[in-house]
């Protein structure tokens, strides 16, 4: 049974490209006849509220896109992702690693297109323990790794080039994300992952981390980005691109479902709607691999 999940972070409120990816995780699930879950991504603590979680669930609902099971938080999660750095502990996997951003920008030379790092170049990989610092990567083993992608196909890359060792505890005693969602996915079972492009150069990193912890590897697809008319980064104008920003310029749930459905494939052309009539309509075979543009009346 395909399990499929929705797992933002709550820094703020969803915007049209957090909710295109819901509604084709939801959609997706529900075409295949499985189940779908929400998740809150909240171990950054200094960076997530419950409040903000609180009211992306209520715009989810909103749009009548609402979990099989109960709402998982992982800032409750935190035994499991200590006992998983054990299990990499105990097979030499882990090492401390005491570089700051600053040190990681003057090393590395690759670009990195996630967030704004480089890949890490391994300077600590041979650091001892004594003196430990509390911040911890995992070595990776060396090679390609090759995976699919539903969107656009099989795919083949090395995360030495594109993440190096990721760090999976962090000096200020949070859990990092490459742990806590590989960790998340292997223990409910999620069989597909569906996210945005921004993401898709962390997925062989991931793949990784999974054989690593002796997790099933689930499937991908990388929807492309919602961008602003002109076709730029939406930033932080994304912030007032949710429902209850666009709700208050008159824009329906069933429009925004109109136009996220259209976006991904299931209409001909926007139409107010429910999410419930585009369970039919979905298949992966028709939803674009590119960028789509928000409508200039939105913005």
């Amino acid at each position: 049974m395909l399990l499929g999940r929705f797992a933002p972070s709550p820094t703020g409120a969803l915007h049209l490209g957090n909710l295109r990816t819901a509604l084709a995780s939801w959609l997706s699930a529900r075409a295949a006849g499985g189940r779908w879950l929400l998740r809150m991504e909240d171990v950054d603590g200094p960076r997530c509220r419950r409040d903000l979680g609180e009211a992306q669930l209520r715009d989810l609902a909103t749009l009548g896109l609402t979990p099989d099971e109960p709402v998982v938080w992982q800032s409750d999660r935190s035994a499991m992702y200590r006992e998983a750095l054990g299990r990499l502990h105990g097979a030499g996997s882990l090492y401390p690693c005491a570089c700051t951003r600053r040190d990681l920008q003057l090393l590395a030379s690759a670009p990195h297109s996630e967030d704004g790092l480089r890949p890490y170049p391994g300077r600590c990989r041979d650091r001892s323990w004594e003196g430990f610092e509390r911040a911890l990567r995992v070595r990776l083993p060396d090679g390609v790794v090759p995976w699919e992608d539903r969107l656009v196909g099989p795919q083949v890359d090395d995360p030495a080039a594109l993440t190096g060792d990721p760090l999976l505890f962090r000096r200020d005693g949070c859990f990092a994300y490459h742990l806590a969602v590989v960790v998340d996915d292997g223990a409910q079972g999620v069989t597909e992952v569906v996210r945005g492009a921004d993401l898709r150069s962390v997925t062989a990193t991931q793949i990784r981390l999974q054989e690593a912890l002796g997790l099933p590897r689930p499937t991908y697809a990388h929807l492309g980005l919602v961008m602003a008319p002109d076709g730029s980064r939406l930033g932080k104008r994304a912030g007032a691109l949710g429902v209850e920003a666009l709700g208050a310029r008159g824009v329906s749930p069933g429009e925004m479902l109109g136009w996220l459905g259209w976006s991904l494939g299931c209409l001909d052309q926007p139409e107010i709607c429910r999410a419930g009539d585009l369970i039919p309509r979905f298949d992966w075979a028709r939803v674009p691999a590119g960028e789509i543009r928000v409508p200039g009346a939105w913005t």
